[in-house]
């Protein structure tokens, strides 16, 4: 399970050093792709295929969007030695990230934030919020 909250820089060469407990988690290959709130989703391989197997069994008009949304700017990454892992010049401005950075572990996968906007997001975040989603949910 990725948890945790990670705050780091981009390097001249948009390299991201990129928390050690995640990439134990992730493993030595992993995805970066557009996710949601105009943040980056990284997967490892394996939680990568069981998206691609879900997207699979949907009829082709449903899945056609989520697949090109996913899919089409997705990029497999390493850290290199140091740890840092490049994130691609269209996946950095689809974020709008340009220096500060926010890594956050989200139970199967981590979410990479320009972290001003990771803060304008938390901040609506409220205990009223908070608890009528857990209500909606069952909690």
């Amino acid at each position: 399970m990725l948890t945790g909250q990670y705050a780091h820089s981009l390097d001249a060469k948009g390299r991201v050093n990129f928390p050690v407990r995640l990439r134990e988690e992730l493993g030595e290959h992993f995805i970066i792709t557009r996710g949601l709130d105009n943040c980056l989703f990284v997967y490892s391989m394996e939680e990568w295929e069981r998206l691609a197997a879900k997207l699979r069994e949907l009829p082709i008009s449903k899945s056609a969007p989520l697949n090109r949304f996913f899919f089409a700017g997705a990029a497999e990454v390493e850290a290199d030695k140091q740890g840092r892992v490049l994130i691609p010049a269209h996946l950095r401005e689809f974020a709008g990230i340009q220096r500060d950075v926010t890594v956050a572990g989200v139970s199967n996968r981590a979410e990479i934030w320009d972290s001003a906007r990771w803060e304008r997001n938390n901040e609506m975040l409220t205990a009223e919020t908070i608890a009528s989603a857990m209500d909606e949910l069952g909690f």
